[in-house]
């Protein structure tokens, strides 16, 4: 008698924390250049399940169930904090991600055209390249003719960045500079940037051109305070990322994984198409927690005691 499958989400241990159930639907602010700078979204499907009883009972220690409120978005010519601009900085000078492999797409119009090798599906050569390939091999092999094809060599990648309460002081400059850098090196590639606390907020949206030091002067002016709502920024992500290709699409999560609000947040790392975790171990952290969201997401976990250490993790995360 053949068994029964089981679903890895359904053997999933209990949390180390009983997250406090919110008493209203988690909002979702935008704060994008196309979202009005400050104007909310109705969540719209986004509303996580159960209860929405707030039980007796305190928050966790440094904690507050306050809700964040969002400051004016800053100007463009704003200067961004200097020691978060230095952190940036230093992350991004040893921060190398290796580019995605270039794949040949076979649809019409789509990706950017590149000269490769001949692979037996087009016809257009590229006659110089073609010709320079004839030098060195008088008589030529299929590969060493030349031609055009459009290729896809860009990834989506949502960031994910935690300012709740348990991320004030010197853990959100670390979040916000790695915000920075990584936006930065990922510039060739559609990114789409999360803030979030017991709600969210929006910094850009995927594929929207958003200088770097903006987003991380964007994040600073989000006062890290309120519960953490792991939860609804997975949900945001996946929404983000519903037309990408799942090839090509992953989510990056900093956060020290301290869920304490909202519902278990791993089946909805399970339904994403890849989630790493950024483990910030400064501090208070749930290691069980961000262990089991990358697993389930098919991710990996790396932990980063400070901003020394979040470079050489994002290049591992994406060699």
């Amino acid at each position: 008698m053949r068994r029964r499958a089981t679903s890895p989400v359904r053997e999933l241990r209990p949390l180390r924390r009983r997250p406090k159930h919110l008493d209203a639907d988690p909002v979702l602010h935008d704060v994008s250049s196309s979202g009005g700078g400050g104007s909310l979204v109705a969540p719209g499907g986004l509303r996580p399940p159960g209860p929405r009883r707030v039980p007796s009972g305190s928050a966790s220690p440094g904690m507050t169930d306050e809700a964040a409120t969002l400051l004016a978005t800053p100007p463009a010519d704003a200067e961004p904090d200097p020691e978060v601009l230095r952190r940036a900085r230093q992350i991004a000078a040893r921060l190398a991600v290796p580019r995605p492999r270039r794949d040949v797409t076979a649809r019409r119009g789509v990706g950017e055209l590149a000269s490769v090798r001949y692979r037996g599906g087009s016809d257009d050569i590229d006659l110089d390249r073609t010709l320079e390939q004839l030098v060195e091999h008088p008589v030529p092999e299929d590969d060493d003719i030349i031609v055009r094809e459009r290729v896809q060599a860009r990834r989506s990648v949502a960031l994910l960045v935690d300012v709740s309460g348990s991320m004030r002081g010197e853990r959100v400059r670390t979040a916000a500079a790695t915000l920075g850098a990584l936006a930065a090196e990922l510039s060739a590639d559609d990114v789409a940037a999360i803030a979030f606390w017991s709600d969210a907020a929006v910094l850009a949206h995927l594929g929207e051109r958003v200088a770097p030091q903006r987003l991380l002067d964007t994040l600073l002016r989000i006062p890290a305070k309120g519960l953490t709502n792991v939860a609804f920024p997975l949900q945001v992500a996946a929404r983000e990322l519903a037309r990408a290709p799942a090839r090509d699409a992953r989510v990056v999560l900093l956060s020290d994984c301290v869920h304490n609000a909202g519902p278990d947040p791993r089946p909805f790392a399970a339904r994403l198409p890849r989630l790493d975790v950024l483990l910030d171990t400064s501090g208070e952290h749930d290691t069980d927690l961000g262990r089991d969201l990358a697993r389930l997401g098919r991710g990996r976990l790396f932990r980063v005691g400070g901003y020394r250490e979040v470079a050489p993790a994002l290049g591992e995360m994406f060699a």
